[in-house]
C-alpha cells in the first residue's frame, strides 16, 4: 500500500471519513448520521455526537488498511458552528450552535457597530449566522461558565480529542468569529467592547499547520494509528474547493447543493464594499474569496418532493428556454450576489406545465450563478481560469450542461470532489511539505470536461437579462451591478 491520507468531514447531516491513496484512489470510507434540534431561529447539535460519528466513520475507513500506510489526517466542519467547552478537559459546556442558527440578531448589530472599521478593512459585514454574534450571545447567557470556559469551533472539539490536549483553532474556522486575517490576531479591542473575555479565545494557526499527533486513547476509539499527524483543517466550503483542485489564481469551484456556493483564488484580498463576498486565507498564501446564495437545489426538493428529478430533468431539456423566468429562492432572503433580507422567490408569468416549471427552476439557478460571476468580475476578481462543478447538483449531467451553456464556458466534473477529499489533500500537503495545490493535483481526478453548446448559449441571454431587470426593479440588485451584467452579456 502506498501512502494513505485520511480526510474527515463534519457536515450538517453526517460525519464522514475518507481514506485515499497517493494517486487519489478511494481505499476506505465511513459515514454516520447526525441529528439536529431546530426551534424557530435556533439550530443546535449535541457536540458529543460529532466525536462519536467521526470515530465510527474512521473505524470503517481504515479497516483492513496497513496501519503504517496512514500518514496524516485533517478535518473540516461547518462554518460558523461554535460552542463553549471546559478549558481544562475540553468537554462541552453548551450545545453546538450551528452555522445557520439565527438567534443572535440583536448581537449581530452590536458586533457590526463595535468593529465597523475593521470589518470594512477586511471587506465584509457580520450577519447573525456568523460565529461572533453567537459567541456574544453565549457570553451573555452563560456568564456562570466563563471562568472555566473556552470558545471552540466545531472541529476544535474533535481535534482536541484526537491529539489528547488543547490545540489551536485554524484561521479558516476562526474567520467568522472575528479573527483578523490581515493582521493575524484576535481583534481584542473590539471583543472587549462586546464583553468577550480574552481568556475565552483559543490560539489560532494557519490552516495546514500541524496540531500534533493522534494519542493512544483516540487511536483506540478511531482506529487511526497512534502517532499519525493531525493537521489544522478548513471550513467545509474551503475543503470542497481543495477537493476540486481549484487552487490557482482565476480558478473557481461552484458547489451546487441545497444552496449555491462559489469559491475562487486571488493573490490579494478581494474587498467588497457591499459585504457580499468574504475571503479566507489560503494555506498556500493568497486568498480564497467566495459567497453563498440562498438559491440552489433545495428549491427542487421543496417544489417537487418525492419526485424523480432525473426524469423531470429529461423533460426540462426540451424547454430551452422555459416560457417563464424564475428566481428560485427556497426561503426568504438573499446573501449572494446581493444582500436582500426581504427577497422572495418569484416567477415572471405562468409555466405551461410542470416540465416548464422545472426547467425554469434549473435555468433560474444557472442565471443566479452567472450573476455571481458578473459580480465577482465587477469587484476585480480573476474569473477566467478553470471552473469545477461539485455538490449534489453536479450529479445531474443535464443541469451541468445547462449551466455551462448559461455561463458560456467549459466546466470540469470530478470523480470524487468533496470536503473530505480536500482535507486528505491538505494533510498530504502539510506532512509532505508541499503546496496544497500540488497535493490536490495528485489526488483530484477529472472525470469529464463539458463544453458549452454554441447553438444554445444565445438562447439564455434574453431570459437572463430579464431576471437582472426584475431584480433591479424590485430594489434588491443595485443599478451599477445590473449594468455591469448587461455589459458583459453584450460582449
Amino acid at each position: 500500500m502506498t501512502d494513505v491520507w485520511l480526510g474527515l468531514d463534519l457536515g450538517t447531516q453526517s460525519g464522514r471519513a475518507l481514506a485515499v491513496s497517493a494517486s487519489g484512489e478511494l481505499v476506505g470510507q465511513g459515514s454516520r448520521r447526525l441529528a439536529s434540534r431546530r426551534d424557530g431561529p435556533r439550530h443546535e447539535q449535541v457536540p458529543e455526537a460529532w466525536w462519536q460519528a467521526l470515530a465510527a466513520s474512521c473505524r470503517d475507513a481504515v479497516r483492513g488498511l496497513d496501519p503504517t500506510s496512514i500518514r496524516g489526517t485533517a478535518l473540516c466542519g461547518t462554518s460558523g458552528t461554535i460552542l463553549l467547552v471546559d478549558a481544562d478537559s475540553g468537554e462541552p459546556l453548551t450545545p453546538g450552535l450551528m452555522y445557520d442558527d439565527t438567534r443572535a440578531v440583536a448581537e449581530a448589530g452590536r458586533v457590526q457597530e463595535a468593529g465597523g472599521e475593521l470589518w470594512a478593512e477586511l471587506g465584509y459585514r457580520i450577519p447573525p449566522t456568523w460565529a461572533l454574534p453567537k459567541l456574544v450571545w453565549l457570553v451573555q447567557e452563560h456568564r456562570d461558565l466563563l471562568p472555566r470556559a473556552r470558545l471552540a469551533h466545531q472541529p476544535d472539539l474533535v481535534t482536541r480529542r484526537l491529539v489528547g490536549r488543547e490545540v489551536p483553532a485554524d484561521t479558516s474556522h476562526a474567520l467568522k468569529t472575528g479573527y483578523d486575517l490581515l493582521h493575524d490576531t484576535w481583534p481584542r479591542e473590539v471583543l472587549a467592547k462586546l464583553g468577550v473575555p480574552e481568556d475565552l479565545l483559543p490560539e489560532v494557526v494557519l490552516a495546514g499547520s500541524r496540531l500534533g499527533t493522534v494519542c493512544a486513547a483516540a487511536a483506540a476509539e478511531t482506529g487511526i494509528p497512534e502517532g499519525t499527524p493531525v493537521v489544522a483543517g478548513m471550513t467545509d466550503g474551503c475543503a470542497a474547493q481543495l477537493g476540486a483542485g481549484a487552487l490557482h489564481v482565476g480558478s473557481w469551484n461552484s458547489v451546487l447543493g441545497t444552496t449555491l456556493v462559489l469559491k475562487g483564488v486571488t493573490p490579494e484580498l478581494l474587498k467588497d464594499p457591499n459585504g457580499v463576498v468574504y475571503s479566507h486565507r489560503s494555506p498556500d498564501g493568497g486568498w480564497l474569496p467566495g459567497g453563498a446564495s440562498n438559491t440552489g437545489a433545495g428549491v427542487l426538493t421543496k417544489e417537487f418532493p418525492d419526485r424523480d428529478l432525473d426524469e423531470l430533468g429529461a423533460r426540462a431539456a426540451e424547454r430551452e428556454p422555459a416560457s417563464v423566468v424564475t428566481y428560485p429562492l427556497a426561503g426568504q432572503g438573499e446573501r449572494f450576489p446581493f444582500t436582500a433580507p426581504e427577497a422572495e422567490g418569484f416567477a415572471l408569468g405562468e409555466p405551461a406545465d410542470e416540465a416548464d416549471h422545472f426547467a425554469s427552476l434549473l435555468q433560474g439557478v444557472a442565471f443566479i450563478e452567472r450573476l455571481c460571476f458578473d459580480y465577482l468580475d465587477l469587484l476585480g476578481a480573476s474569473i477566467g481560469g478553470e471552473l469545477s462543478f461539485t455538490g449534489g447538483g453536479a450529479r445531474s449531467r443535464y443541469w451541468c450542461q445547462l449551466r455551462a451553456d448559461v455561463l458560456d464556458r467549459p466546466v470540469r466534473l470530478l470523480d470524487n470532489a468533496e470536503g473530505a477529499l480536500g482535507m486528505a489533500a491538505l494533510a498530504a500537503a502539510s506532512v509532505r511539505g508541499m503546496s496544497a495545490a500540488d497535493a490536490a493535483a495528485e489526488l483530484v481526478r477529472v472525470r469529464e470536461v463539458i463544453a458549452p453548446r454554441p447553438d444554445r448559449v444565445p438562447r439564455f441571454r434574453a431570459p437572463y437579462l430579464r431576471l437582472v431587470d426584475e431584480l433591479e426593479r424590485r430594489g434588491w440588485l443595485v443599478s451599477h451591478v445590473a449594468n455591469h451584467a448587461r455589459r458583459r452579456a453584450a460582449g
